[in-house]
């Protein structure tokens, strides 16, 4: 074998091995939120304040209530939507549900969903809907809450748009979203809960989410 056909062989060895170990490195991003300063030995420091869950107390579909403190050490999966949706929350949920399924009984993983119809889903709606789903035990709380403390969190801390619209199908307007929160409560990232393709993608995305040091 001749010097030029091991250099080469070393190269994509070398190639092979970067390679994987990006991968196993891989981080996701975090969402920056503005920043803050410090001092530290006497000297200002410039920090980045990253998009980050704030507290929350909710009703959940057995009436109990669950906040924030729930949701501690664990990376979560939320949502946005509505028990009598006819437009995109059926095809979210029940692609929500294969994520539920592959990671059912791992103590780390959450799944939160909040209802936008403050007037008529109320716990017991909620309980229903969840069971017709196939979600059961507590990994998967289904929750309602007042209307504006439910519209901020979900435009502010979130990011997914949310509104009340008599023309809309439904009567509300709401994004598809199923926003990936760490165990610190900050958000990482966003997928469209209708398409196939970006649900893989989340699955993929909380594997190497539940890897973070």
């Amino acid at each position: 074998m001749n010097k030029e056909r091991i250099k080469i062989m070393l190269m994509l060895m070398l190639a092979i091995m970067i390679s994987a170990c990006e991968q196993s490195e891989r981080r996701l991003p975090l969402i920056p939120d503005g920043v803050k300063q410090t001092v530290v030995d006497g000297k200002p420091v410039i920090d980045t304040v990253y998009k980050t869950i704030s507290d929350f107390s909710f009703l959940n579909q057995d009436s109990v209530m669950v906040t924030n403190k729930d949701f501690d050490g664990k990376i979560y999966v939320a949502d946005f939507f509505f028990t009598s949706c006819p437009t995109i929350c059926p095809v979210m949920h029940r692609n929500l549900l294969k994520v539920y399924e592959k990671y059912k009984g791992n103590p780390e993983v959450m799944f939160l969903s909040h209802t936008i119809d403050y007037r008529y889903d109320i716990p017991s709606r909620l309980k229903s809907y969840r069971s017709k789903l196939g979600a059961d035990g507590k990994q998967w709380q289904f929750v309602w809450g007042a209307r504006d403390m439910v519209y901020a969190m979900a435009q502010k801390d979130y990011l997914v748009s949310v509104n009340e619209d008599k023309a809309a199908p439904g009567g509300y307007v709401h994004q598809g979203y199923l926003v990936l929160i760490d165990k610190h409560r900050r958000v990482r990232e966003a997928y469209d809960g209708t398409n196939a393709d970006q649900v893989e993608q989340l699955m993929k995305d909380m594997d190497i989410l539940l890897k973070e040091k």
